[in-house]
């Protein structure tokens, strides 16, 4: 699927700019790890299924189903979600581009606007594309709490794009439902030995060298 088709482009970010799925796997392992190692994989299992979703979703259901307390204070909420920041943004920042990442972002964000929609909270995803050297290529950069679909509905209205002539790139099911919803074109990301979440007629690539 060659991108000169479109009049813009919306990115995941985890696993689709950068390949960062392994660092925040593992640091949902971490942060529930004194919970015991049942619990730990759960929550590792959990995230891996649920690519894309917001960190403070996974927080409220690991409280209430894995752990079986009381929901979630406000505190509580925001205490989990210092500690996973703590883990993850410095190593999010240091990993590795996904191979063809960058050059199809320079390439296009000359020709037509480029935008991210992830489940990373938007102050802390806005801090790693700048820190990457991204921010300069990107007409938008959104995460949570707003829900992805709200999020690409909202890049839509905003920028007065025509839905059938804008392409989402993600690696997760809920960017494709996402993308789905708002009626546009959708491409799938596996990581090569990942196992495909997407549906057969869903058209995916291993990297972005080849857009």
């Amino acid at each position: 699927m060659k991108t000169g088709h479109w009049q813009a482009i919306i990115f995941d970010f985890d696993g689709v700019v950068v390949e960062s799925g392994d660092i925040k796997t593992e640091a949902f392992g971490n942060l529930y790890r004194t919970h015991g190692e049942t619990v730990m994989t759960a929550v590792m299992q959990y995230h891996r299924a649920n690519g894309g979703m917001s960190r403070y979703q996974k927080f409220h259901y690991f409280q209430e189903y894995l752990l079986d307390r009381p929901p979630l204070t406000p505190d509580e909420e925001q205490q989990l979600d210092r500690r996973f920041s703590e883990l993850v943004v410095e190593a999010v920042i240091a990993s590795e581009t996904v191979p063809g990442a960058a050059e199809l972002i320079r390439k296009e964000a000359a020709r037509i606007p480029l935008f991210i929609a992830s489940g990373t909270p938007e102050a802390e995803l806005n801090t790693i594309v700048a820190r990457r050297g991204l921010a300069s290529y990107f007409t938008g950069v959104c995460g949570s709490p707003t829900p992805k679909q709200t999020l690409i509905g909202n890049i839509l209205s905003g920028h007065n794009l025509p839905p059938e002539r804008v392409l989402m790139i993600g690696d997760a099911l809920i960017d494709y439902q996402s993308a789905r919803l708002n009626n546009i074109a959708f491409l799938g990301r596996v990581r090569p030995g990942d196992k495909n979440p997407f549906p057969a007629d869903v058209d995916i690539v291993p990297d972005l060298r080849d857009l």
